[in-house]
């Protein structure tokens, strides 16, 4: 009977594991150009609505510099209050986001509206041309492709469309991420 309850316990606390990793996993990272608002409880003059900058930065009173850009809101969070924590006494801090207008994904080419689109959620490459309106009739269907930067290298990913359209090859309509660009020949 010991055995059975320990067993159960054992599995319920691997259960709840896999829960928090996969929800982590899936949390927002903030992005250049989000609008976050920040502030620290009982402390009028530290309630700031800040832009994350091009290089992935903001700029607290107090904390200095902390990199956002890449961060979870609870790591940043976190960041902000070790960093307030060396003038206040346990500070709370609350970071949220005000908007998402760094998350976004940029199509060029033969599509009805070129553009750069904000992704409020989890969006795929189908789901970003119809944003754009859809291929124009000219469009190479079978040469579509996803630039996407990692740090200073750039990689390609080819898109199967016409494939897709039929309900094949369903893995090349892949999950963008900020910053990645569609180009439709």
């Amino acid at each position: 009977m010991r055995t059975v309850t320990l067993r159960n316990g054992v599995l319920a606390l691997l259960a709840l594991l896999m829960t928090n990793i996969a929800m982590s996993a899936e949390r927002y990272l903030l992005n250049a150009g989000d609008v976050l608002d920040i502030s620290v409880w009982n402390e009028e003059s530290l309630q700031k609505q800040l832009i994350v900058l091009p290089d992935g930065m903001i700029s607290f009173p107090l904390a200095g510099e902390l990199q956002a850009e890449g961060q979870s809101v609870s790591e940043l969070q976190a960041a902000l209050k070790n960093k307030l924590a060396e003038y206040l006494s346990a500070p709370v801090v609350t970071v949220s986001v005000a908007n998402v207008s760094g998350n976004t994904v940029h199509i060029m080419g033969k599509v009805l509206k070129p553009g750069n689109f904000m992704m409020s959620k989890s969006t795929d490459v189908m789901q970003a041309l119809s944003m754009a309106g859809g291929l124009s009739p000219y469009a190479e269907e079978n040469n579509i492709i996803v630039l996407r930067r990692n740090g200073d290298a750039q990689q390609v990913i080819s898109v199967h469309y016409a494939a897709i359209k039929k309900g094949q090859e369903l893995n090349t309509n892949i999950l963008l991420q900020s910053g990645d660009v569609i180009v439709i020949p």
